[in-house]
């Protein structure tokens, strides 16, 4: 039998250990973590949300009407007039025929693909998927294929050889580098192929396109280009769960066979109220994306003067790469003496060499907060050259 406390020490040693934070109070960008108050910047609460005052409101008036808890699955007795709403509701904004709830996006995710193909059949992934994306793959029993981040060339190659049904996945905005796939080029080369295209826009939705519509918004395509959306509602509408979007035949096909959906509890109902109050506040509030694309440009102009090295991004994903898992280490343990928190993201999450801070932005983060930010990082470069 293995020796799980050998294999624990061996990945504190090479700095790839990981420990829950405890956080007190709501998801905002000033909180107390394990006992002590810092200033978060490594919240996927994009549009600040997760606070929001009309959200929480809807949440209690939810919980008043359907209790704390769904108390079963969908097709038992878990599908209340709340989810139901929020369903056609989220279909309307992504401009589909219909759309399904997950009770997490790594459900949704493993539902959908584990669905559309099987033995016999091809999926392919850019290789900096999340993991999500990638385990559904493998569980599916089909083909598993990747090509080098980005390459649609590589992509399109791929394809061409693919045997059996077709499934092309990628994420819309890639969560550890901010950087969004050319989906207009991946779409046509399905079409070509006659393959499905599944967008992962969990970090795209709310925060791209007209109304926030998402990544396939932002490049003006729809259901005939892109068959399959998943969207997240923990991240830029503030609350929990996950949704798909496509045509009736998809949904009702998932309904009838995705595991992950057919025998895991729903979603408590107030949930739901609470994801369609931020839904209609992801629609209305503009300034929310209007604010997030000023923090983004100010800093990224701030941290490239002081010599950080960043990724192409112009999404609230803004990585500072360190390179080693100690470096990255290194300098969120700095920011942290500075009250600032920013997580560092090491290898397996990210690539050999790559390890780095992912630093994301919220639209309620101010001016100040951003200030703090950066004069936290400039400590890092001072330190680092009195070291040298």
């Amino acid at each position: 039998m293995r020796d799980l406390n050998s294999v624990l020490e061996q990945r504190k040693a090479a700095a790839l250990y990981r420990q829950p934070k405890v956080v007190s109070g709501v998801q905002q960008p000033e909180m107390v973590v394990n006992g002590k108050p810092l200033l978060n910047f490594c919240s996927n609460d994009y549009l600040g949300l997760a606070s929001n005052d009309q959200v929480r409101k809807a949440f209690k008036l939810g919980i008043d009407r359907y209790g704390a808890g769904s108390g079963a699955a969908h097709l038992v007795t878990g599908h209340s007039a709340a989810h139901q709403a929020l369903e056609e509701e989220l279909a309307a904004f992504t401009g589909r025929e219909s759309a399904l709830l997950f009770s997490s996006g790594y459900q949704a995710n493993l539902g959908i693909i584990t669905t559309l193909v099987g033995r016999g059949d091809t999926v392919l992934e850019d290789r900096l998927n999340h993991a999500s994306l990638i385990d559904g793959g493998l569980l599916s029993g089909a083909r598993f294929v990747r090509y080098p981040h980005g390459d649609v060339k590589a992509a399109g190659i791929k394809l061409e050889q693919a045997k059996g049904e077709k499934l092309l996945v990628t994420d819309g905005v890639f969560s550890m580098d901010g950087d969004q796939a050319d989906l207009p080029l991946l779409a046509a080369s399905c079409k070509e192929n006659d393959a499905w295209l599944m967008v992962d826009d969990a970090h795209g939705m709310g925060v791209l396109g007209e109304a926030g519509a998402g990544s396939i918004a932002h490049f003006g395509l729809g259901q005939d280009d892109v068959p399959v959306l998943m969207g997240t509602l923990g991240k830029a509408f503030g609350t929990a769960g996950a949704f798909v979007a496509g045509s009736k035949a998809l949904i009702e096909t998932l309904i009838q066979q995705a595991r992950s959906y057919i025998y895991t509890t729903a979603l408590p109902a107030a949930v739901a109220e609470a994801t369609r109050q931020s839904l209609q506040l992801v629609k209305q509030d503009e300034w929310r994306r209007q604010r997030l694309r000023d923090l983004v440009r100010n800093f990224r102009r701030e941290a490239s003067a002081l010599g950080f090295q960043l990724s192409d991004s112009t999404t609230p994903i803004q990585p500072l790469i360190a390179g080693s898992s100690e470096r990255a280490l290194a300098w969120s343990v700095v920011l942290q003496r500075q009250g600032v928190l920013v997580a560092p993201i090491r290898p397996p999450t990210v690539p050999e060499g790559t390890a780095r801070l992912r630093v994301t932005f919220s639209a309620i983060h101010t001016d100040e907060q951003l200030a703090r930010l950066l004069e936290a990082l400039e400590i890092i470069k001072k330190e680092e050259a009195g070291a040298a």
